[in-house]
């Protein structure tokens, strides 16, 4: 752990916002102290009340808002954003910071250590970042490289969106989350910790990642598209074990997300008392008023289930013969699925599992989830401040207003017209720190 975080600190500190992507204004911190003027032609301040502020001026003070000014105002530090519709930084509540698929995936597993997952996560973290994602939970990746990620970033060593992360999910032997499909020698290698059977195990589990330093805990309750087995995508852990896991882990401040695609294993978390589910795929009315009984939240990951069936369906398909059946099952149902959850009063909050889908394409889930049912501003929410209350971050993100961390982006079309103009950012505050400004 030593190792990895010296290392992401020492080589990886030159990735500094004046050097961000695309961001020739190079603006960089500004001074302690110094005050920004952001002079916004339209402003989506708080997405839950759906109103667009016009000629509005952020005055951004020690990487907070301090007020919204009516008209352009100030002097000195000014961005000029008259042109262009200003709305919060967005969150996506799914991702694997330090690992995307591709053709080398499963080698990649056993050729690369910590070290290496944790500098590959800050190109993908920088990636996610000028995408307009300033806040981000991840879901699911090696507990060192991980957690060493988030920390240099949150120490301004690596540039990246907040991360509120898992780190290795709570897992059965055997089943999604756990090693599958090597020799026998290297599974044991590959195994993590968070690895568990019985509830007194699976307490334990849960203890040591809080120990390692997760913010939430991840458990996958049914089998997974992409662990290379053929054991199906029902419920994996039993009712004992979940109850253990969710206890366990309220008793110690942490929510509890699972993965879980079949009905089984989404209606056992739910009545074991988690916190929301990831994907959802086979959910049925039974869920949907499980859902609306416990105030549950629905992350439904459209993009990575539309991006596994096209993989699997294509004629470069790198998945395994396992991997592939379940993506050609599971991606095609997931947007009925949301159409199902939404139009039956489920909270949806956004989250794409990028890392399936690549970082940096986030935005590209607003377009499904519109597709699902959901207006364009409704779509928004999700990303601002339905996450944030999924999340339990509201008081600082989620929305721009006096006392709150001044992050904002900014498109130049209306995606309260069309949603997809979310996918071409011009610019990206985080912190009164600008990234990206074209």
């Amino acid at each position: 752990m030593k190792f990895v975080a010296v290392a992401v600190a020492a080589i990886l500190a030159a990735a500094s916002p004046s050097q961000a992507q695309q961001s020739p204004a190079s603006q960089g911190f500004p001074a302690a102290g110094e005050t920004t003027f952001v002079q916004a032609g339209r402003l989506l301040a708080d997405p839950g009340s759906g109103i667009v502020l016009r000629d509005k001026t952020l005055v951004i003070t020690g990487g907070r808002v301090t007020e919204i000014r009516d008209g352009f105002v100030g002097e000195g530090r000014i961005v000029d954003l008259r042109d262009s519709f200003v709305l919060p930084g967005l969150i996506d509540s799914h991702v694997h910071l330090t690992s995307q698929q591709s053709p080398t995936g499963r080698l990649d597993a056993v050729t690369r250590d910590a070290a290496d997952s944790a500098m590959i996560g800050a190109g993908y973290a920088r990636k996610t970042l000028m995408a307009g994602f300033t806040t981000v939970a991840d879901l699911g990746g090696s507990n060192d490289a991980v957690f060493a990620l988030r920390d240099g970033i949150r120490r301004g060593d690596v540039v990246g969106p907040r991360v509120l992360a898992s780190g290795s999910s709570v897992s059965i032997h055997g089943g999604h989350g756990d090693a599958n499909g090597y020799r026998e020698d290297i599974l044991h290698v590959l195994s993590s910790e968070s690895v568990c059977s019985g509830p007194e195990d699976c307490m334990r589990a849960v203890r040591t990642q809080v120990r390692s330093g997760a913010d939430i805990i991840k458990i996958t309750a049914t089998g997974g598209v992409l662990s290379n087995t053929a054991a199906g995508l029902a419920q994996q852990f039993t009712e004992a074990e979940l109850a253990a896991i969710v206890e366990v882990a309220h008793r110690m401040g942490r929510q509890v997300t699972a993965h879980a695609h079949g009905v089984d294993g989404i209606n056992a978390f739910l009545r074991a008392g988690g916190d929301s589910i990831e994907h959802g795929t086979y959910l049925d009315d039974e869920s949907l008023r499980l859902f609306r009984r416990e105030g549950v939240y629905l992350v439904p990951t459209l993009l990575a289930g539309d991006f596994v069936a096209r993989v699997a369906a294509g004629p470069d398909n790198f998945f395994t013969p396992a991997q592939s059946a379940k993506a050609l099952e599971v991606g095609p149902r997931m947007l009925d699925m949301a159409a199902r959850a939404h139009a039956g009063g489920v909270r949806i909050a956004f989250g794409t599992d990028s890392g399936v889908s690549a970082h940096g394409d986030n935005a590209q889930e607003f377009a499904l989830l519109v597709a699902a049912g959901m207006t364009p501003l409704e779509a928004i929410q999700a990303a601002t401040v339905v996450a944030a209350d999924h999340l339990q971050i509201a008081s600082e993100a989620g929305r721009i207003a006096p006392g709150m961390p001044a992050d904002l982006v900014a498109v130049e079309g209306d995606p309260l017209t069309d949603v997809t103009a979310l996918e071409d950012m011009a610019f990206v505050m985080k912190g009164g720190v600008v990234y990206r400004d074209e």
